[in-house]
């Protein structure tokens, strides 16, 4: 690890490194990766403490990373990267930047001189120097939220050509519902009233347009730009088109939330993610509508009256120039404007899909980038899976078996794509050294077939890709309620929802633990030394105490906890006992 120090005597003692023209060799298995016939790509960076979210790439070639985890990144919510010898991994690496921020924290990018970047609730800014890794200057605020901190909290940015930063707002909510995630629990509003509105469209949702170097705005200071968008990680404008796109998180939760509606396998393939050009006054249809991917129309979501049939208004909406399929979690969009690699990919879209957790008993699914092809602003051909092989594992049964998650994508200065890893904090670098001229069909042949067959991407067959078919009975309700969150080893996703495996919430305190089913819990919490902080819903209004005793039992009975057995009249003291103290706060 290099300091800030000897970074500066870098700098001083071999001048400012530009980008290199000729390219390093790509490593002998591609960093793990998966491409078209004649791209490469090769290990940049691996292990960086905080992990990464976002990136950028300056016009030298340096490298800026949003840390995932402040914490873990000695307190520093970024990390500055450079390579000094031309080899094109990064030998000074240097941490930045400390604010306030939790995992969610998401922005990084260059513009107009400046690193901008976010956590949950701001927007900051640094000015770039010339030659200079780690910025100096003064720490600007340009966009500021106000508390709490939600899920769906990112701030992605996106800037136009007229000097505005475009922010996205996320909901922190799953579908609008009166109690968010508790099984049928109706939805706030009605679609189309505007006296009667979901209450989060009202300051989240959405996109909001700001001036990009103006500092201290609030929100009320911006122009809502778009709407009915829950969940906005992935966002760029088009320089060729002059248009802002976004890729919006489709809800979950189906087969949890409405199990007499939807069947594992609907759940699954339910809703689309959906891919937009944003035109000022776009409204997506969020919290009432969901994508239907299959029939290519909107439907109403069941929060609202839906039954998998009814459309409402949805044909008025704006419809997605792509619906992708369901919980391959879009985080970051890239508008290619390089020339290294092929004409196929000149001004087309690149897409990092993080990758499911909510596809139980089915595998999860992206953990890819993928590529659009694009032309006169809409896409002009099908999407493209560009790299795979980021999880190492097929199938993908639990999310934490996935080693590799990718999230950011960056292009360089010679038009190489950078990509980042959440998981582990690594960092690839694609390379393009065949042919250009006989670049084709014959080169995406093998990416075809894996869009078609593997685990991670295909449409999962009914049957025979269920993973739980042969699988001995288990908990019923752990299956139903339970698995999609804390996945079917019991580990959680690693970062939003905590393990069981050999947890102290699960082992120590069996009153607590009933209560946390009954009541549910918000954050936040530590489990395991880790700090965790989403919504658990209370599941005592709809689960019987047998039901409560089952699950409770069968967590306690496995994921290397210690085996105990938790009784229906263990639970329905509990609840007895909480009745009683509310009956004793309302006397």
């Amino acid at each position: 690890m290099f300091t800030c120090a000897v970074a500066l005597f870098v700098f001083m003692g071999f001048g400012w490194m530009a980008a290199d023209t000729k390219l390093p060799a790509a490593d002998a298995d591609n960093g793990g990766l998966f491409l078209p016939k004649g791209f490469g790509a090769f290990v940049v960076a691996d292990s960086l403490k905080g992990q990464a979210r976002h990136i950028a790439v300056n016009s030298n070639g340096d490298i800026y990373v949003k840390a995932r985890d402040h914490y873990a990144n000695d307190g520093y919510g970024n990390v500055a990267l450079r390579d000094t010898n031309g080899d094109g991994r990064a030998d000074v690496i240097t941490p930045f930047g400390k604010y306030d921020g939790q995992t969610y924290g998401t922005a990084m990018r260059v513009h107009d001189g400046y690193l901008y970047f976010s956590s949950e609730l701001m927007v900051y800014r640094m000015k770039l120097k010339h030659g200079q890794l780690v910025p100096d200057s003064k720490l600007d605020t340009i966009i500021i939220d106000n508390p709490p901190y939600h899920e769906h909290q990112t701030k992605p940015i996106a800037f136009d050509n007229k000097g505005h930063i475009f922010v996205g707002w996320g909901a922190g909510s799953n579908a609008g519902q009166v109690n968010n995630r508790q099984p049928g629990s109706p939805g706030i509003g009605s679609p189309g009233s505007a006296d009667n509105g979901n209450p989060w469209l009202k300051d989240h949702g959405g996109i909001w347009m700001f001036d990009a170097n103006k500092t201290n705005q609030h929100q009320a200071d911006g122009v809502k730009y778009a709407t009915g968008l829950r969940s906005i990680v992935a966002l760029d404008w088009d320089a060729k088109s002059k248009s802002l796109y976004t890729i919006n998180h489709g809800r979950d939760d189906f087969r949890l939330l409405w199990p007499n509606l939807y069947t594992p396998w609907e759940s699954a393939l339910q809703p689309a993610e959906e891919f937009f050009k944003v035109q000022q006054g776009l409204d997506g249809g969020w919290p009432y509508y969901y994508y239907d991917p299959i029939k290519n129309k909107k439907l109403l979501n069941p929060e609202f009256g839906g039954d998998k049939i009814k459309e409402g208004d949805g044909a008025k909406l704006t419809q997605p120039l792509i619906g992708f399929p369901a919980h391959f979690a879009p985080n970051d969009l890239l508008f290619y404007k390089g020339k290294q690699f092929p004409d196929h990919y000149k001004n087309g879209a690149f897409v990092a899909f993080h990758g499911a957790t909510d596809r139980a008993p089915y595998p999860q699914a992206g953990y890819i980038i993928v590529f659009v092809p694009f032309k006169d602003g809409r896409p002009s051909g099908p999407w493209e899976v560009f790299a795979d092989g980021f999880a190492r594992v097929d199938p993908i049964v639990n999310v934490s078996n996935a080693v590799y998650r990718p999230m950011g994508l960056a292009e360089g200065p010679d038009g190489s794509l950078y990509v980042s890893d959440t998981e582990k904090g690594r960092i690839w670098r694609i390379i393009y050294t065949g042919d250009k001229k006989t670049f084709g069909p014959a080169q995406l042949a093998a990416m075809e077939t894996r869009k078609q067959t593997a685990s991670n991407i295909k449409t999962p067959d009914e049957i025979k890709d269920n993973l739980f078919k042969d699988m001995p009975a288990t908990s019923v309700v752990y299956s139903t309620y339970c698995v999609a969150c804390h996945q079917n080893d019991g580990k959680g996703d690693g970062k939003r929802f905590p393990p069981l495996v050999q947890s102290e919430w699960v082992n120590y305190n069996k009153t607590r633990l009933i209560k946390v089913i009954l009541n549910g819990l918000k954050g936040p919490v530590k489990v395991k030394g880790l700090s965790y902080n989403e919504v658990m819903p209370a599941h005592g209004s709809f689960l019987s105490d047998k039901q409560v005793a089952e699950v409770l039992t069968y967590i306690k009975s496995n994921f290397n906890n210690i085996p105990d057995i938790v009784t229906p009249a263990d639970v329905s003291a509990v609840r007895k006992m909480a009745d009683k103290q509310i009956h004793q706060h309302e006397d």
